[in-house]
Order: structure tokens, then C-alpha cells, then sequence
């Protein structure tokens, strides 16, 4: 699906994923390129627990393996590059490269479609985006309570108003595969599940202190405002432990 005009990202396996290892900036810049040149990205933050995902269940490797860029959100991800002796430039975290991408798209106006969360959430995320950003063009939002047989008219929705970025919150569960499913019908140059990022921007949630993301420790911030996680955040001690007993092997290809 790659258009051969765009450069070649280079990459660090992580247990066989494919992860991005530019920066923020590098990765902005490649972004802009991909709406430029209208070839259409499933862009993936990837963290230790989906990884672990994708260790664990082939239909959601298979959706990780085909995503056309994945970027290093987690510090896990960050550091078991490291480990494995092939280290990323820095942490790519989805919120921030959500607002980057704002920023850098201002000046051409660039169409942006969210789906995903509740209509309260989703109506007050459209409405900060577009104070924050003026320059940007919110083409549509809907929120994401929608089955399996209402897809193809939220598709429709989504095409009808031509959008350079879809910004899906479903969950990670739910919004990588379902992009993967549809984003050929999509078509839509960047596509992105960004997870609990409508819940911050609307102000329903706050993101983690500067104290907590400075020790690379927003996981631990998210767990105690939200105890009911623990059962997912699990993965991330399997992750470390796996990361130690096969170093070797983290960053071996396929």
C-alpha cells in the first residue's frame, strides 16, 4: 500500500513487530509526506501491553504486522529496543503526536474526522481541537457506540467529507483491528486510534503530572486513577519479565 515515492522507515523489531525509530519530529515529517502524496496509513502507538496482545493472538499480530507505521508510545517499547541493542530515537507517546499533527497541518487546513468515545466527549473534543488549532477543518465526528451492522454507514459518513486524518478512540482492543478491517473502504491518509485521548482533551480525564511522565511512569498514574485496570496492566510486568529472560531475541527478525 506504500507509495514508493515515500521514504523507508527504518525500523526496530520488538519480539517481530515492526516499530518506527525516528523521533517526533522525524515522524511528523513523514506524516505530512503520506497526506501529501494521499497513500493511505493505519498508524499504530504501540505499548508493552499490545505487544504482549500480539504475542498472545495471531489475528491481532496479523493487524500489527500489516499496519503501515508503528510508533515506539510506550516506554517499554523504548527500552526493550535498548535492551535488544537497537534503540529508538525517543518516545513517540500517541497524544502527543495527535497535537503535533494538529500543529503542523494548521497551515493547509487539513481535514480531520474523530470517532470514537461518548457524544459528550467526542462534541467537546471537536470543539477544543478547533479552538486550539483554528487552522484545522474538523470535517465530522460521531462518537464510537456503533456495531458491526452500522459500519458501512459510518464508513460512508467518514468518506462523504474527505478527511486527511481519522482519529479513532474505540479502544485498543477494538479501534486497531477495526481499522484494519475497513481502511482499504476508508482510504483515508492517516488513520490512528488514539485511545483515552478524547477523554484528556475534553477535560473528562487529565493526563498523567509532568512528574509521572518524567519518570517514564504515566502507566502507574492511569492504574491509580483507575484501579479496575490492573487485569490489563498485567502484561506489563509479562513484558519485562519476557524482555530479560530473552534479551537475545527482542530484537531478532522474524
Amino acid at each position: 500500500m506504500n507509495d514508493k515515492s515515500l521514504r523507508q522507515v527504518p525500523t526496530v523489531p520488538i519480539f517481530g513487530i515492526e516499530v518506527c525509530k525516528w523521533g517526533m519530529s522525524d515522524t511528523v515529517q513523514y506524516l505530512t509526506e503520506v497526506i501529501t502524496s494521499r497513500t493511505p496509513h493505519q498508524v499504530i502507538t504501540a505499548n508493552p501491553i499490545m505487544v504482549m496482545a500480539a504475542i498472545k493472538d495471531p489475528e491481532y499480530r496479523s493487524v500489527m504486522e500489516q499496519a503501515e507505521l508503528i510508533v515506539p508510545d510506550g516506554t517499554g517499547v523504548v527500552w526493550a529496543a535498548n535492551v535488544g541493542g537497537q534503540p529508538v530515537a525517543e518516545r513517540v507517546a500517541g497524544f502527543d503526536l495527535l497535537h503535533e499533527l494538529m500543529g503542523a497541518g494548521e497551515s493547509d487546513h487539513w481535514r480531520v474526522y474523530l470517532l470514537g468515545s461518548t457524544s459528550e466527549v467526542i462534541q467537546e473534543t471537536a470543539s477544543r481541537l478547533q479552538l486550539q488549532y483554528p487552522g484545522i477543518i474538523i470535517a465530522g465526528y460521531r462518537d464510537g457506540f456503533f456495531g458491526p451492522k452500522e459500519d458501512d454507514s459510518v464508513i460512508k459518513e467518514i468518506k462523504d467529507t474527505n478527511p486527511d486524518i481519522l482519529l479513532v478512540a474505540r479502544g485498543a482492543d477494538t479501534q486497531e483491528p477495526w481499522i484494519f478491517r475497513y481502511k482499504e473502504q476508508l482510504s483515508v491518509p492517516i488513520m490512528m486510534g488514539v485511545g483515552g485521548s478524547f477523554d484528556i482533551i475534553s477535560g473528562k480525564t487529565k493526563r498523567a503530572p509532568k512528574l509521572f511522565q518524567k519518570l517514564r511512569s504515566e502507566w502507574l498514574y492511569r492504574l491509580l486513577s483507575e484501579p479496575t485496570r490492573y487485569r490489563r496492566m498485567l502484561a506489563l510486568p509479562q513484558f519485562v519479565v519476557k524482555v530479560l529472560r530473552d534479551k537475545e531475541n527482542v530484537t531478532k527478525p522474524n
